[in-house]
């Protein structure tokens, strides 16, 4: 259950929404009906994979992964997500549309989650609601283009270097084996990697 100053925090996906918007967006107690406030201890299940899941998520606190499973198993860790920033499958917020990856916490997290059709009702009367949601699919749009950019043109060491640069206090809190998976390493390359520019920067 949320504690009772979770419950009276102004929800951080409202100010994330006006911002992508750009000023205040109209008819935000209709979100705020919908939004739910969810906690999670480390390896709970945010949703599963090829489910029906039609809602967007706002990280308040915590630290989450979001990967594929392949058929043999396999895991593939696509990205991360903290605090302050979102997440959502596309794939599920289309008519009819299943999840395409799951989502997993890696720490004690707190989410907000809402119900994407009520903020798709909302942007087909309101010009600022749409301004909102394309700003926020541009920016997953920008996250995949450069995450593929990364994996096809750079080598694995600076694939590393350019997560760290990118993100040095996320290189703390993420396992090892986990940041090997979204690297595209294995645990033992990736070890060699860190062991590697550790010394490079302390010669």
């Amino acid at each position: 259950m949320p504690s009772l100053t979770q419950i009276n925090r102004p929800p951080v996906a409202k100010a994330l929404l006006e911002s992508a918007s750009g000023g205040p967006l109209p008819e935000w107690e209709v979100v705020q009906k919908s939004l739910r406030v969810r906690n999670f201890e480390a390896g709970g299940t945010v949703f599963l994979q090829d489910v029906a899941h039609p809602y967007v998520y706002v990280v308040r606190s915590g630290l989450v992964k979001l990967s594929y499973l392949g058929e043999d198993g396999n895991e593939w860790i696509k990205s991360f997500a903290h605090e302050g920033s979102f997440f959502g499958s596309m794939a599920a917020l289309e008519p009819r549309g299943r999840t395409s990856f799951m989502v997993t916490a890696l720490e004690p997290s707190t989410v907000e989650q809402v119900d994407y059709r009520v903020l798709a009702g909302l942007a087909t009367m309101h010009l600022p609601w749409s301004r909102a949601l394309h700003a926020m699919a541009m920016v997953l749009a920008t996250r995949k283009e450069k995450r593929e950019r990364e994996l096809l043109t750079l080598g694995p060491e600076a694939r590393y270097i350019g997560f760290k640069d990118a993100y040095p206090e996320l290189e703390r809190r993420i396992p090892q084996k986990d940041l090997a998976r979204h690297l595209g390493l294995t645990p033992v390359g990736l070890n060699r990697i860190v062991r590697r520019v550790r010394l490079r920067l302390e010669g």
